[in-house]
């Protein structure tokens, strides 16, 4: 089963549940800036490199990074493709919020 972009439903719910862990996203937030390699992701991010390598397969699972080799060094940056598929596939839903009648969306606004 896809979406309208034929995005699997598989890579959909993995980039989200990529997206739902506070480390995941502050290294991404960290790859808008600049590529980087492991070693400074663990400085900026004050953390160990095992526990980050962890986190960053999720998000290489989830193709929202890239890496590339350089001599012994890993480096990641963003994969924005992947990020505008994610973006599209929420535009669907925000699309249907056209089609809801207004007391439908206030009613789970003033929830919020």
């Amino acid at each position: 089963m896809t979406t309208t972009y034929e995005l699997p439903v598989d890579e959909i719910a993995s980039g989200f549940h990529a997206l739902s862990d506070p480390i995941r996203i502050k290294v991404l937030e960290l790859l808008q800036q600049q590529e980087l390699c492991v070693g400074g992701l663990c400085e900026a991010l004050e953390t160990s490199q095992s526990k980050l390598s962890f986190h960053l397969k999720v998000l290489k699972d989830a193709e929202l990074v890239h890496s590339r080799h350089e001599g012994r060094w890993i480096y990641y940056s963003l994969n924005i493709m992947q990020f505008i598929r994610l973006e599209r596939y929420l535009a669907d839903y925000r699309r249907l919020s056209l089609m809801c009648p207004p007391t439908t969306l206030h009613h789970a606004s003033a929830h919020n």
